[in-house]
């Protein structure tokens, strides 16, 4: 039985490699966009997708492998391709290569859904069949677990992290490679293949004689109805054909790929502190951007009026919810949560103020179009007197500003994430009055700013005044 054991974990090792290269590409998302400049769609649809693409044909085709050359063979192969795939995106200079590479470890996604079950199945006992089979898809869920942990681990250590992320794949593809020698060829595959000498030499090393002679008798049993050919496609078996065929389509109508294969572009990130009165409007003028692909990294900064309960009643996956047990003060919260952010940009938003439902789609669609310049902010209206307020200047007249006063209204700034971690950026305690305006001033040397005209955000003034005139608009609502 041990021999079982280790022979179905050696092969259900195929789905830590499939969970692996399935997610690992997350980490490498929004970096090789940016460094082959390419469009939405070609991304997308080619240099992010190319491994699905790989995974479709790899599923179709890949039965046909599987019964020539035999279930071990196959699962050589597949660590051949992922060890192959996963060098070659390391070393990829171009997006066509890239996607080829990835192609290639696509189809070994694909192979290995139908050979390492396959041969699971095949050498345990009809008791056991059930548990050791669903070793695979530990394995699957173990592998993407740790390939979010090694994008973690090795993103930021250098300029070309991406290929540290995407080469690493190779150490356990060969270990696998390796371990897959070691162990024997399927005894149905090898009965199949009048090959009954070397089937029932593997079984009987593994078996006690009865549970061998069993094994033997069911193998013998199931080769001669298969040469009845009966089809799986037959009425009886219609129904577990279409609960199979749901549960896979249910699956991936849940949205889980885009949360496996795609950062979030965007991370918003929003400090809290006894701001409940306001806080549903602004947590929703939030959640109802036309750009939905964002995270939503909101600090409850040691709230006592109830904000934090009014958070966690939001079951919104986007929301990332950080408690500070004490009040630790705004500057703490906003660079707690640059720390956690993984979006290409970093969108901030008070927890009192309003944005727009299109403040995200103008803003992202300017930074994508526009790589020199780092920064934008909008115009905005005052709550509660709806006064506009317009700065109307350019990048040049920003910066000459900036060391006079602050025309940057700090919760509609969106910016670039890289910009603050490969310069060390963040925003410091000792100014923590004017910590935004000593950050926008650290980063004008590293691109231009811009100000919409356009009225992306509705800007709370904090004084006595303005809560009794929102109070006194309260009431006549009533």
């Amino acid at each position: 039985m041990n021999k079982l054991i280790k022979w179905s974990l050696t092969a259900a090792l195929a789905g830590f490699l499939f969970g692996f290269d399935t997610v690992v590409i997350s980490g490498a998302d929004q970096k090789l966009q940016e460094l082959w400049g390419s469009s939405d769609i070609f991304h997308g649809s080619v240099v992010m997708a190319m491994a699905l693409w790989g995974t479709v044909f790899g599923a179709i085709f890949g039965g046909i492998p599987t019964r020539k050359f035999g279930r071990r063979t196959t699962l050589i192969w597949i660590g051949i391709f992922y060890t192959i795939s996963a060098i070659g995106s390391a070393f990829a200079n171009d997006p066509f290569t890239f996607a080829a590479f990835r192609f290639i470890g696509g189809v070994g996604v694909g192979i290995s859904g139908i050979a390492a079950p396959a041969y699971i199945s095949e050498i345990a006992p009809a008791k056991d069949r059930g548990k050791l089979v669903g070793l695979y898809q530990f394995n699957l869920v173990s592998g993407i677990l740790i390939a979010f942990l090694s994008n973690y681990l090795l993103s930021g250590i250098g300029e070309n992290d991406w290929r540290y992320m995407m080469g690493v794949e190779a150490i356990p593809a060969l270990l696998y490679t390796l371990l897959v020698l070691s162990i024997p060829k399927s005894p149905r595959w090898l009965y199949l293949n009048n090959q009954q000498d070397e089937a029932e030499k593997i079984i009987r090393d593994a078996y006690s004689e009865n549970e061998a002679d069993e094994l033997i008798s069911e193998i013998i049993k199931d080769g001669e109805l298969s040469v009845k050919s009966e089809s799986i496609f037959q009425k009886k078996y219609s129904f577990i054909l279409t609960l199979a065929f749901l549960v896979a389509a249910f699956n991936q109508f849940s949205g889980i790929n885009a949360f496996l294969y795609y950062a979030p572009r965007i991370s918003v990130i929003m400090p809290v502190y006894n701001t409940a009165l306001f806080l549903r409007n602004s947590i929703e003028s939030i959640l109802n951007q036309t750009f939905t692909d964002f995270e939503f990294i909101i600090i409850d900064d040691g709230s006592t009026d109830g904000s934090f309960e009014i958070i966690k009643s939001y079951k919104d996956p986007r929301i990332v919810l950080v408690r500070n047990i004490e009040n630790k003060g705004l500057v703490f919260s906003l660079n707690s949560a640059i720390s956690i952010a993984k979006g290409e940009f970093i969108a901030r938003m008070d927890s009192d103020d309003i944005s727009t439902k299109d403040r995200f789609e103008i803003q992202y669609q300017f930074l994508k179009e526009n790589n020199n310049f780092i920064l934008c902010s909008s115009s905005y209206e005052l709550i509660p007197s709806k006064s506009i307020i317009r700065p109307g200047i350019t990048n040049d007249a920003i910066r000459n500003v900036l060391f006079l006063s602050n025309p940057i209204c700090h919760p509609s700034v969106m910016l670039r994430r890289k910009v603050l971690i490969e310069n060390n950026l963040s925003y410091n305690n000792y100014f923590y009055t004017a910590e935004d305006l000593l950050l926008w001033t650290e980063l004008t040397q590293f691109g231009e700013f811009k100000i919409f005209s356009e009225v992306l955000l509705k800007y709370r003034i904090p004084s006595c005044y303005h809560f009794w005139l929102y109070v006194q608009d309260q009431y006549k609502n009533l």
